[in-house]
């Protein structure tokens, strides 16, 4: 870790400063703010003061509103719609600055489709409680009014509650961008973000040193052994990149790092060509600067959740209907090729755990050695008609299926590989490390476009890394559908 001394701009003016260390942030007494409640805390109490004040006021339009005697399964229904209109609409999410103002049209837009709905309900349920067009409109107004005072009051405690205790923030990056993102964050705490450490290479860490003095000089994290154990020891809860992770060298290790870790990650910058990414967020500032939150798809456990219900179910059902299948290929191994029907073999899995992975035996390799770092053997002479059969089919990874059930694969997901060509792909490629970020599956994006058997390693990370940023449960019945409609193609290796 690099430490250098600096001066630190407070309100417009410097002060000098030892940055002997990376502290985690103070009260404003000088005690030393003790981090309780766990990184969840912090994201999940702001988000149910927001659903609280909608509920409240949602309560008081009921009350205000509605006659007497409305039917109790109604007003369940309408209260679970609007926590799920307002999730949907993003109106849970933490922004860096939030603004009722903004969130208005949001908010009418969303209670008059929730308000019309009950109406057309109430008239088909209960035709004697039926409300008209009048009461439609000012319960939605009602309703309107009452969440965005109640919000107005949640961003104000917010407000007050970051510049009492802002939380530590690394920001990654150098240059400008990144020297004017740590001013402004000292500058206005009401962001709740103070600046600990900036990550950047060695190489560029020197570029910051002739910067003026009152730029804010913070210190340097180089390596990611320096960055992990400097959010351990800080508690650093968010993370700023000063340009896209997938263009900055380590960048989508130091990502996954980051957000593996807990870390909110945002992507702060100054160039408009990125200010509209990523699609399907509410924008954000940081002080002028376009700030967007960086989303991780490892991070979602209930759906993460449903992915692996969905995986050992198929996988269940998979294993009976192709157990006849499965025979008559082992069969033939065994005719064909002699003993040992099933063959064993090391693979890398998520997070870089290895596991055994199972396939019907095409080829039996001279020893260990040459299993192990043997990259195809697709055109090996000593490949039966059976094994060739069964590769280029690709029902030599049925018995996959069984990994899947044992939880050291999913169905979709980035293809596994030995260790060997782990090590050997990670520092060659850049993001191939990257792919471990999900579990590993018998078919994937990759395998869908083409990428399998001798091709391009590069272009496999890179599709590999796509389906994990946009991963979804739909997304993954597409890439299902697709493996189905190719299976018998012959376009195995």
């Amino acid at each position: 870790m690099t430490m250098e001394s600096a001066p630190v701009p407070g309100a417009g003016q410097a002060t000098a400063v030892q940055a002997h260390t990376v502290h985690p942030p103070r009260r404003s007494n000088g005690g030393t703010r003790v981090l309780g409640g766990g990184r969840r805390a912090t994201r999940v109490a702001p988000a149910a003061q927001l659903l609280g004040a909608d509920a409240a006021a949602l309560a008081v339009t009921f009350a205000v509103c509605t006659p007497a005697g409305w039917p109790w399964p109604v007003v369940a229904a309408q209260t679970v719609a609007q926590v799920l209109l307002h999730a949907y609409r993003g109106l849970y999410r933490l922004g860096l600055s939030p603004s009722v103002l903004s969130e208005v049209p949001a908010l009418l837009g969303l209670a008059l489709l929730q308000w019309y709905v009950t109406m057309e309900v109430v008239a088909a349920w209960a035709p004697a409680q039926e409300i008209g067009w009048t009461v439609l409109a000012y319960a939605a107004a009602a309703q309107t009014v009452l969440c965005a005072s109640g919000r107005a009051v949640v961003h104000r405690l917010r407000h007050r509650s970051a510049v009492r205790n802002p939380l530590s923030t690394l920001i990654v990056g150098h240059g400008p961008v990144a020297r004017q993102v740590t001013a402004a964050l000292y500058d206005h705490p009401e962001y709740g973000l103070r600046p600990v450490g900036r990550v950047a290479a060695s190489a560029v860490s020197t570029e910051d040193a002739a910067a003026p003095p009152e730029v804010v000089k913070l210190p340097v994290l180089v390596t990611p052994q320096e960055v992990g154990r400097a959010v351990v020891q800080n508690s650093v809860r968010h993370a700023v990149f000063t340009a896209p992770p997938e263009t900055t060298p380590d960048g989508p290790a130091l990502f996954a790092l980051l957000t593996g870790h807990g870390c909110r990650v945002w992507l702060v910058t100054g160039d408009t060509a990125v200010a509209t990414r990523p699609a399907g967020v509410r924008p954000d500032h940081l002080w002028g600067f376009a700030a967007h939150p960086l989303q991780d798809g490892t991070h979602r456990p209930v759906s993460h959740a449903a992915k692996r219900v969905m995986d050992a179910v198929l996988a269940g059902v998979g294993l009976v209907l192709v157990a006849p299948l499965m025979a008559v290929c082992a069969l033939a191994v065994r005719l064909s090729d002699g003993p040992g029907v099933i063959f064993r073999q090391e693979r890398v899995g998520r997070h870089g755990r290895p596991f055994v992975l199972l396939k019907f035996r095409t080829l039996r390799p001279a020893d260990a050695q040459e299993s192990a770092t043997r990259w195809n053997v697709a055109s090996d002479g000593r490949m039966s008609r059976v094994g060739r059969l069964l590769r280029r089919t690709s029902l030599d990874e049925l018995p996959q299926l069984w990994n899947v059930l044992r939880g050291d694969m999913s169905l979709v997901g980035p293809r596994p590989e030995r260790p060997f060509f782990v090590a050997q792909f990670s520092r060659t490629h850049p993001g191939y490390q990257a792919r471990h970020r999900m579990p590993v599956g018998i078919t994937g994006l990759a395998q869908v476009n083409g990428l399998r058997g001798d091709t391009s390693i590069e272009e496999r990370a890179r599709f590999d890394n796509r389906y994990i940023e946009t991963w979804s449960l739909w997304q993954d019945a597409c890439v299902l559908a697709r493996t189905a409609g190719s299976f018998f193609r012959l376009g195995g290796s």
